[in-house]
This record gives C-alpha cells, structure tokens and sequence, in this order.
C-alpha cells in the first residue's frame, strides 16, 4: 500500500514495532520519528503515557493496565482518500476487540466515525493526527487507547472497560490482535481504493441508525436522526423538511 499510486499487499512482517515502559505520548513520537526520516509501518506501544491525549486537545488518562498504541502512516493515500481511514481503523480494533469478548458480552458497535462501544460505553479512543513533512511527505499517527482494566472517570458519555464484561487480557496479547488486524483491514482499505468495501463492512457494525442523535461542531451543535453514512464514510444527518446534512467530522452524542 502506498500513497503515490502504486499498490501492494501488505503483511504483518510489513510492520515494526517497538515497546516502551513510559512515553509522554505515543502519537507525538510517531510524528517525531516521521521528521526524523522513518518510512512508516511503525507500531510503538507504552506501558503509560504522561501526556496522553484525546480528539480537541482532551487530555487522554494514561495508568498501565491499558493498551496505548500508535501506527505511523506516511504517504498513505491519496489526500481525497484519507477521510474514509477512521472508518477503517475503527473495523480493525473492533475485530481485535470482538476476538475476547465473550460470546454472551453486550453488543460490540462503532459510534462514528471511530468509537468503540460495549453495550452504548465507549472503551476505547483512537485519534488520528496528520502532518505534512518538509521533505514533501505526508504522515499519520493513528492513536489507539484501549480500556482494559482501567476507565476514565467524569466523562460527558458513558464508559466502560473490557475488564466489567469478563475480558482476562493483557495489553500485549490485545496489541498482537490489533497488530495482525490492522494489517488486514488496511489490506481492504488499499489506500482508499477500497473505501467502499471499508464503509460496507463498517455499516455492519454501526451504532445507533435512526436515531435521534446530536452533532457537536466546532461552532454550532446541529440534531436530527443518524441516517447512516455515505460513500465517503461521512455522517448523514437527517433533519426531516430540511433534508439529509453530510458531516466530515464532529461529536455524536445520542438522544
């Protein structure tokens, strides 16, 4: 797989990875690697984080027990394909998480674009952070927190971690899910070529369609029914007389 139009299979033996006690912040050093010169296909893992981080600059609790794990991307589609990655990242942690929840555990879904819930608690964060490079690239960290025995406390929405439904495992046994998962859905993404595979599989597994459902933007907070997605993997909001709204990006919460 590769941004500049040529295209191949990816395996796992693609992919390095490197684990760490503490980092300040998993995605920061991606980037940090990628102005350094690294080509990307890089996993780096910690066992805690001092300056976790979540979407809009939210700080993102970080105390081992966890998974935190970030994937550098660099030049990883086209730039009018990489809006449907999200949705593909999302299918890969649902599939490593889905792989130990028990059979009986309370419905597995994707809020959009990208969290994680068990039963409507979301137990996991992924944060996706682009930057161009001097040199001319493009690069990606694709940040992953997942709650495994630890949540955090006094958030807006419900939370939960995979510990409260009967899930016994540890951060690096969830991360070599994730890591042989990830691999096989970028395979399907095929750097956006594939975005309408990404968005089929994705609606599979969506939460809360038809919904009543509020959108926080950065300026304003629109409400209607969630719709679905479309073909890009953009949230479509339906406000009845007003028509179908088509989201990039924003906060859902329902209700």
């Amino acid at each position: 797989m590769s941004g500049n139009g040529t295209c191949r299979r990816l395996s796992v033996d693609d992919f390095r990875h490197e684990a760490h006690r503490v980092l300040a912040s998993t995605n920061s050093e991606c980037l940090a690697r990628a102005r350094a010169g690294d080509s990307g296909f890089l996993w780096l893992t910690a066992e805690s984080q001092t300056g976790g981080r979540g979407r809009r600059g939210r700080a993102w609790v970080s105390e081992p027990g966890n998974l935190y794990a970030s994937l550098l991307l660099v030049d990883a589609a086209p730039m009018e394909h990489i809006s449907s990655l999200p949705l593909a990242v999302a299918l890969a942690v649902h599939d490593a998480i889905r792989a130990v929840l028990p059979a009986d555990a309370l419905p597995l879904e994707i809020k959009w674009p990208n969290d994680i819930l068990i039963g409507r608690a979301k137990t996991c964060g992924i944060l996706l952070e682009g930057e161009a490079l001097p040199d001319g690239r493009h690069a990606i960290a694709i940040g992953i927190g997942i709650n495994i025995v630890r949540k955090p406390e006094g958030t807006a929405y419900p939370v939960t971690s995979l510990s409260e439904h009967g899930v016994a495992v540890s951060p690096e046994e969830l991360f070599a899910r994730l890591f042989s998962s990830m691999a096989e859905v970028l395979n399907l993404w095929n750097a956006g070529r594939g975005t309408a595979a990404v968005v089929e599989r994705w609606r599979r597994h969506a939460c809360g369609i038809g919904e009543k459902i509020t959108v926080n933007l950065p300026d304003r907070s629109i409400s209607g029914y969630f719709a679905g997605i479309d073909d890009k993997g953009y949230l479509l909001l339906d406000r009845g007389p007003e028509g179908q709204m088509a989201i990039a990006a924003g906060d859902v919460f329902f209700g």
